[in-house]
């Protein structure tokens, strides 16, 4: 959502981004032409978008093209930042890329790069990315430093780092700049519904006084955890 209210939605099965205008019943398709490909106009299962209330510009993770776009606004055709040269582990290629965050302070993109089981950075202009946390080479694991498919992250106000470990059914909180992590929601490994476990989260939010929330995906449900 924007500062004027309007949001916009990835479609994953449709393969486009659709603005929708605040009081609005219909949306708009302005990123991508709507049909599944590889082309610029074009995406396969998109998932995080991020918007840099500056410019306007709108980043997408190109979930399936193993890519990161970015779309000025009613753009058809997208640049690629990052990736778009098969799915990888070096510091030019991405591997299923789910959540996606843009922080302004820095002029840069934090990057959920699922299969690869670690969180990236993506400075604006640059044409690699600098670890995060989690595996440099794809490792997966439960220990504070590792995850199993990150899905998607958040920083809050002061730069400490907020990640949903999808396949651990846990949240992770990292201090700004460290990279041994806490767990802040959920319990490492364990896959079921009271109000302390999570089963398979799939997206996170803070309120201003940070607050958690969390998609429990296959609980059918959103948790709010109270703050740190």
């Amino acid at each position: 959502m924007d500062a004027n209210k309007n949001f916009y939605i990835a479609e994953i099965g449709n393969c486009q981004i659709r603005f929708w205008p605040y009081g609005s019943n219909t949306g708009n398709v302005t990123m991508s032409s709507g049909v599944c490909g590889n082309a610029t106009d074009q995406l396969r299962q998109p998932y995080g978008i991020a918007l840099d209330p500056s410019s306007n510009i709108l980043y997408v993770t190109d979930r399936l093209n193993h890519r990161l776009l970015s779309f000025t606004f009613g753009a058809k055709n997208g640049t690629v930042i990052l990736g778009n040269n098969g799915a990888g582990l070096s510091n030019t290629q991405l591997l299923q890329p789910f959540g996606l965050y843009y922080d302004s302070y820095s002029k840069s993109l934090l990057v959920a790069n699922n299969n690869a089981n670690n969180v990236v950075r993506v400075a604006i202009g640059a044409t690699n990315w600098t670890l995060v946390v989690g595996s440099i080479n794809g490792t997966s694991g439960t220990s504070s430093t590792r995850f199993r498919y990150p899905i998607d992250v958040k920083l809050d106000p002061i730069g400490n780092l907020y990640v949903a470990d999808d396949y651990n059914h846990r949240v992770q909180f990292f201090y700004n700049g460290q990279n041994n992590g806490s767990t802040i929601a959920g319990i490492t490994g364990v896959n079921a519904s009271n109000a302390t476990t999570l089963s398979y989260p799939r997206s996170i939010a803070l309120d201003n006084q940070l607050n958690l929330y969390v998609v429990d995906h296959n609980n059918h449900r959103v948790q709010k955890f109270f703050r740190y």
